[in-house]
């Protein structure tokens, strides 16, 4: 039996790169128009800010380009469905206890809230981007107040995903799934059990039943019909 397992799909991972990539640029090019400092630096406002709008314009794009594959859209439903088990969790988080009762399918209740939030926070940036853009006449809401939920959105991304990169560059084993498609069975037995348990032919036992109010087999049963929903 193979050391490594797959967890991501080629395209699933160009989805991720291109839209880190794009991100990237956004932050940057923001900088550069909003910090006075590296304005001066760097000087050729407008064709930062036209680098600026675009790369915002393209953010969704590879998200759009990944529904055409499988793989990516199976991974969509899983984020976008909240099970009693995510909930417990969540709850496990205040164990003393690393891994206690964080029993978790393919994605973890953190991840598919971070997910939600990053799509509500770019579909928020988009639109008021637009607005901005295009001088549209807003009517009930004054342009100043569009702005200001434009820079405090870009506030909070740059915040948020900070502490993803840090994250993931806290999970070696995390960062080469997602560069390489594959995770060792060790890992994705001990942060993603069930995933694993569900997986053809898999050896490696779901985490231990630790004497929580429902049953490992239950447990299971619930993160089957989430992974087949």
């Amino acid at each position: 039996m193979p050391e490594r397992v797959l967890r991501f799909s080629p395209a699933e991972r160009a989805v991720h790169r291109a839209t880190g990539l794009l991100f990237l640029v956004c932050l940057l090019t923001a900088v550069a128009l909003y910090v006075a400092p590296v304005a001066q630096l760097v000087g050729r406002r407008l064709l930062v800010e036209t680098v600026h709008e675009w790369s915002g314009l393209l953010l969704p794009v590879p998200a759009l380009l990944g529904l055409w594959s499988g793989p990516f859209r199976a991974d969509l439903r899983r984020l976008d469905r909240f099970t009693p088990q995510d909930r417990r969790w969540l709850a496990s988080l205040r164990s003393s206890e690393p891994h206690r009762g964080r029993f978790a399918g393919k994605f973890n209740a953190g991840q598919k809230l971070w997910a939600s939030w990053l799509a509500g926070a770019v579909l928020v940036m988009l639109g008021t981007g637009l607005l901005l853009w295009f001088k549209f006449a807003l009517g009930f809401v004054p342009r100043a107040g569009v702005v200001l939920v434009h820079d405090v959105g870009a506030y909070a991304l740059a915040v948020v995903v900070a502490g993803h990169v840090l994250k993931a560059l806290a999970d070696p084993e995390a960062r080469r799934g997602m560069r390489t498609g594959s995770v060792r069975r060790s890992w994705a037995a001990r942060e993603h059990g069930l995933w694993l348990d569900q997986k053809p032919k898999s050896p490696i036992p779901p985490p231990p039943y630790d004497g929580g109010s429902s049953s490992p087999s239950a447990l299971h049963a619930s993160q089957a019909a989430d992974d087949a929903a």
